[in-house]
């Protein structure tokens, strides 16, 4: 198993991917951090699902406002 990942970190698609992941890590510790992403605040599915919605909702919201500006 440790030689397939080795030859696969070894690729391109690899290569080019791990690139780009630091944008995603980024975004999602500002989730978790700045906007509760990491703790429920509510119990049950439905809590749960609009506390997850509502911060993404947020970030997306901040990224908006700063592009339009």
């Amino acid at each position: 198993e440790h030689a397939e990942q080795m030859a696969f970190q070894e690729t391109e698609y690899f290569k080019a991917k791990s690139k780009e992941r630091y944008k995603i890590e980024a975004k999602n510790s500002e989730l978790k951090h700045r906007h509760g992403y990491d703790v429920a605040t509510s119990s049950g599915l439905i809590g749960i699902e609009m506390q997850g919605a509502m911060a993404i909702f947020v970030v997306n919201l901040k990224r908006i406002l700063k592009l339009v500006d």
